[in-house]
C-alpha cells in the first residue's frame, strides 16, 4: 500500500492564497462607506430576483442568481475597469455570465445599475437603446408575441431566459453547461491577442455545476496554456443544483458527483486560486477579487467563493436552483421584507384577475417601488453611481491601445473573381481539399495581419487547419513566451472545449476563431457551440447594428474518402447535421469538388458574413477536373453555390444528375460522365459547392442557374447523406435511383478509399449502374 502523503503535486507556476491573508494587507480592505453602499444594492438585487422570478411568471433561477449577486456587485461597482456609457467599448472589462441560467440575476444587476446611474450621474447613460432599464425587465422571458401593454408602451427588451447580446454589456450567448465558461475564456484570449500592455480582464460568473462538464476542464486547460493572466474565474460554489445539494467534494468527503472540489480542479488545471470563505463578506469578496487583478503571473484566476444557494429567499439549496415561492405567495411576500424595512416601502399585494396585464401592471407597481427607494436615499445610492464614474476614470488612465489585425478586410477584401496567385490549378493535377483550404485561409490571415486564430483536435497537419497559423510564430501561442503565434494549444483532442474557446474568440470580434477536427468529430461536438454562437451574432446584429462575426468549423477528413479509419472516422453524416440547421444567412456550409473550387467558394462565403462557416473537405488529392473537356462552367461559378458540370445539347435532357462531394464527384467526372458522353447519353449535370450559397441568390438567377424542370427530372450523387441532396430531388422518383454511402442500408467497412466506394456501390460501375436504370425508367416514360 502506497502511503497517500508520498504522493506530491509536480512544480506549478499557479499558487494559492486565501482572502482572509490577502486582508492582511490593507491596500486590499474595503472602506466602510463603500460596505454599506454595496449592501444596500444587495437587498434592492435580491428583491429584484425574487420580484423577476414571480412574475416571469414563475420561471427562472432565483437561487443562483441570488448567491452570486454580492460577487457581481463587487465586480461591477469597485473593480472592473469599463465605461458604462458605452458597453460595447472594446477595451473595457468584460463581465461574463457563464452560468447563463443565472440571467434573472445579470437582469437585475444591470437594471439597478441604470437606475443608479439614471438618479444620480445621467451623465453616465448609454443610448436608451443600449440601457437595460426598470422598464426592460417587464420583457424577462417574453416574448414579443406576447403583446402586453406596458412592454409595448415602454418598448421594453426581450430577456431571453439565458444571456445574449442584445443586453448591454453582454458579449456572447451562453446557457448550454461548460460552454459558456469556454467561449468566455474565448473572449480572454482574443482580448490579450489585441492588446498586448495593459490587457482587458474578463471576468467569468460560473458555478459549479457548470465545471462538471468535460468541456469545462478542456476550457480551463486551455486558458492555462495559453497564460491567460487577464481572465479570472468567479466561482460560485453554493454546492446546489437540481438533484443534489452536495455536488463536489469538500475538505470532508466526496460529493454526489464529483470527487474533486472546484479549488482542486482549478489549481491542478493551472490556475491561480484565491478561497473567499464567506462569499457574503463584502471585505472578502472585494479583497479577493482587487488581488486577483493584481496578480499577473502569467496563469489565468479562479476565485472559490463559499455561498448559499438562495440565501435569505426563504427558499435554500436545490429547492432554489429552478424554482421559488409560488406567485404572490405569502412566501414572495415575505421575502420583500428585507427591501420594505431597509427603504421604508411597501410592495403592494396583487389583487384581482390573473391575467397578463393584470400581472404585467402589478409587476411594474413593485418596480416603481425599487425606483422610489433609490432615489429616496440618496446617501446609500450616490456612491455607487461615483463608483461608477471612478471605473469608466481607471479605464481611461491604462490607456489600452489596441495592437489588433484588419480583422473586417476578411469579409471585404477577398472576392471570387480574383484569384489569388497559387490557387488556380491546371487539370490532371491532384491536390488535398484540406492542404487549399488551409493555403487559402492562411493567405487571408496573412494579408490581413494575422487575423484568424488556431484551435485543432491534435491533428494540425493532418485537418490541414494547421497551416493557417504557419505563416507566423511557430509553436503554440502564449501570452507571454510567444505572443505572435497564432496556434492555440487545444487541450488535446478536446474538440468540445476548443471549439467553445474559438466561439468566443470570434464573439470579441478582433479575431476570427477556427477550430478543427475530422468531420465526423465537429460536426456532432461544436453543434451546440455554433448553435450558441450564431444565436449570439443574431442578437449581437439586431443591437448593435453591426455584422455578424464568423466563427469558422473546419471540416477535415470528411466523407468515406478517410476508408482506412472506418466508420467512425469516415463520416458521411456530418454534413446533415449543419446543413439547413441553422436560420437562413446564419451558417454555411462548403462542400468543393476540386482545388480549383476552394478559392471562389470561401471567398464567396466570408463576404456573407455568417455566424459560423462550415468548410468540408478531405484528405486525400483530388484530381482537377478538365473543365474544358467537360463543358464545366469556368471555377468562378462555384461562387454561385451551383455550377454547371455538362450541359446537354438537348431542349429536353435524357438526364439531370445533381453531384455534391470530391469522393464520388472525381469519379463521375473522371470515368462516368465521360462514358456516358462516349454512349452519346445527353444529360445536363451539376455539382454543389454550397446549398446556401445558392439558396442566397435571387429567385430568377437560381432559376436561370439549376432550372426547376431540371429538378423535376434530378437524381442525386453525394458522398453526403440523401437527404441533404433532397431540395434539389423534385420528383417521387428521385431519392430511389440517387446515388449515396447508405444506399445497402448500413455503414461501411475500414478499407482503401476506392474499395470502400466500392463496397458502397459507389464506384465507377456501381454508379453506371445505377445510371442506366434510371436512364430506362426515364426512357420508358416511367418517371414520376
Amino acid at each position: 500500500m502506497v502511503n497517500p502523503s508520498d504522493f506530491k503535486l509536480g512544480s506549478k507556476k499557479n499558487s494559492y492564497f486565501k482572502a482572509e491573508d490577502v486582508l492582511k494587507d490593507r491596500s486590499y480592505v474595503l472602506p466602510e462607506e463603500d460596505k454599506k453602499a454595496l449592501t444596500g444594492a444587495d437587498i434592492i438585487y435580491r428583491a429584484l430576483c425574487a420580484m423577476l422570478y414571480n412574475y416571469a411568471p414563475l420561471s427562472g433561477h432565483p437561487g443562483g442568481s441570488i448567491s452570486s449577486g454580492r460577487i457581481a456587485a463587487s465586480l461591477a461597482y469597485k473593480v472592473m475597469d469599463y465605461d458604462f456609457k458605452d458597453p460595447d467599448l472594446q477595451e473595457a472589462d468584460i463581465l461574463s455570465y457563464a452560468a447563463g441560467h443565472k440571467a434573472l440575476g445579470l437582469y437585475a444587476m444591470s437594471a439597478l445599475r441604470n437606475e443608479i446611474a439614471k438618479a444620480f450621474r445621467p451623465a453616465l447613460l448609454a443610448p436608451e437603446t443600449r440601457q437595460l432599464r426598470l422598464e426592460d425587465l417587464l420583457g424577462f422571458r417574453k416574448s414579443p408575441a406576447a403583446g402586453t401593454k406596458l412592454v409595448k408602451q415602454f418598448s421594453s427588451k426581450v430577456l431571453d431566459g439565458h444571456p445574449v447580446p442584445q443586453v448591454p454589456f453582454v458579449r456572447l450567448s451562453t446557457g448550454a453547461s461548460g460552454i459558456g465558461l469556454g467561449s468566455s475564456i474565448g473572449l480572454g484570449l482574443a482580448a490579450a491577442c489585441s492588446y498586448k500592455e495593459n490587457t482587458p480582464k474578463v471576468n467569468i460568473i460560473e458555478g459549479e455545476g457548470g465545471l462538471t462538464a468535460g468541456r469545462s476542464a478542456e476550457a480551463l486547460a486551455i486558458a492555462a496554456a495559453a497564460g491567460l493572466d487577464n481572465v479570472i474565474l468567479h466561482l460560485d460554489w453554493n454546492q446546489a443544483s437540481i438533484d443534489s445539494d452536495k455536488v463536489t467534494a469538500d475538505k470532508e468527503s466526496r460529493g454526489d458527483y464529483t470527487a474533486w472540489t472546484p479549488a482542486e480542479l482549478c489549481y491542478i488545471n493551472g490556475f491561480n486560486v484565491i478561497e473567499v470563505a464567506d462569499g457574503f463578506d463584502f471585505e472578502q469578496v472585494y479583497a479577493a477579487q482587487k488581488f486577483a487583478y493584481d496578480l499577473n503571473n502569467g496563469c489565468p484566476t479562479a476565485i472559490i467563493y463559499r455561498t448559499v444557494k438562495g440565501w435569505h429567499y426563504g427558499i435554500e439549496g436545490k429547492a432554489s436552483h429552478g424554482s421559488g415561492h409560488k406567485f404572490a405567495s405569502e412566501g414572495f411576500y415575505k421575502a420583500m421584507e428585507e427591501f420594505e424595512n431597509a427603504f421604508g416601502v411597501k410592495i403592494p399585494r396583487f389583487e384581482g384577475e390573473q391575467t397578463p396585464d393584470n400581472i404585467e401592471r402589478s409587476f411594474w407597481d413593485c418596480l416603481l417601488c425599487v425606483r422610489r427607494a433609490v432615489a429616496e436615499h440618496k446617501e446609500v445610492f450616490e456612491p455607487l453611481a461615483e463608483m461608477l464614474v471612478s471605473a469608466r476614470g481607471r479605464l481611461s488612465a491604462l490607456k489600452r491601445e489596441i495592437s489588433a489585425p484588419e480583422v473586417q478586410k476578411v469579409y471585404t477584401a477577398f472576392t471570387p473573381d480574383k484569384t489569388p496567385e497559387g490557387f488556380s490549378f491546371p487539370a490532371g493535377e491532384a491536390h488535398a481539399l484540406r492542404t487549399v483550404m488551409g493555403s487559402a485561409l492562411a493567405y487571408i490571415s496573412q494579408e490581413t495581419g494575422g487575423s484568424i486564430l488556431v484551435s485543432t483536435a491534435d491533428l494540425s497537419g493532418s485537418t490541414g487547419a494547421g497551416a493557417v497559423a504557419k505563416p507566423f510564430a511557430k509553436g503554440f501561442y502564449n501570452k507571454y513566451s510567444n505572443p505572435e503565434s497564432k496556434y492555440i494549444a487545444s487541450g488535446g483532442i478536446c474538440e468540445d472545449g476548443m471549439s467553445s474557446v474559438m466561439s468566443g474568440v470570434s464573439a470579441y470580434g478582433t479575431h476570427v476563431g477556427l477550430a478543427a477536427s475530422y468531420a465526423a468529430f465537429t460536426s456532432a461536438m461544436m453543434h451546440t457551440q455554433a448553435r450558441l454562437h450564431a444565436i449570439g451574432q443574431q442578437c449581437w446584429k439586431e443591437a448593435t447594428g453591426e455584422a455578424e462575426r464568423t466563427f469558422i468549423i473546419f471540416t477535415g477528413h470528411a466523407g468515406m474518402q478517410t476508408g482506412e479509419d472506418g466508420p467512425t472516422h469516415a463520416d458521411p453524416q456530418a454534413l446533415q447535421l449543419i446543413m439547413e440547421d441553422f436560420p437562413k444567412g446564419a451558417a454555411i456550409t462548403l462542400t468543393p469538388l476540386d482545388g480549383n473550387d476552394v478559392w471562389p467558394v470561401l471567398s464567396a462565403a466570408l463576404v456573407k458574413r455568417p455566424a459560423v462557416l462550415y468548410p468540408v473537405v478531405s484528405r486525400p488529392n483530388v484530381k482537377v477536373i478538365d473543365r474544358a473537356a467537360l463543358g464545366a462552367d469556368v471555377p468562378a461559378a462555384a461562387a454561385k453555390g451551383v455550377y454547371r458540370l455538362c450541359k446537354s445539347s438537348k431542349a429536353n435532357p435524357d438526364g439531370v444528375i445533381v453531384v455534391q462531394g470530391p469522393g464520388a464527384g472525381e469519379v463521375f467526372c473522371a470515368e462516368v460522365l465521360p462514358e456516358l458522353k462516349k454512349r452519346g447519353v445527353e444529360i445536363n449535370a451539376y455539382y454543389v459547392t454550397s446549398r446556401e450559397l445558392f439558396t442566397a441568390l435571387p429567385e430568377e438567377e437560381r432559376e436561370a442557374l439549376f432550372p426547376y424542370a431540371d429538378m423535376q427530372k434530378a437524381i442525386a450523387l453525394t458522398d453526403f447523406t440523401l437527404p441533404t441532396m433532397y431540395c434539389w430531388l423534385k420528383s417521387k422518383m428521385g431519392a430511389e435511383y440517387s446515388i449515396y454511402p447508405f444506399m445497402q442500408g448500413k455503414y461501411m467497412s475500414s478499407g482503401k478509399a476506392k474499395d470502400v466506394y466500392k463496397e458502397a456501390h459507389m464506384d465507377a460501375k456501381g454508379q453506371l449502374e445505377k445510371i442506366e436504370a434510371y436512364l430506362e425508367t426515364i426512357k420508358a416514360g416511367k418517371w414520376q
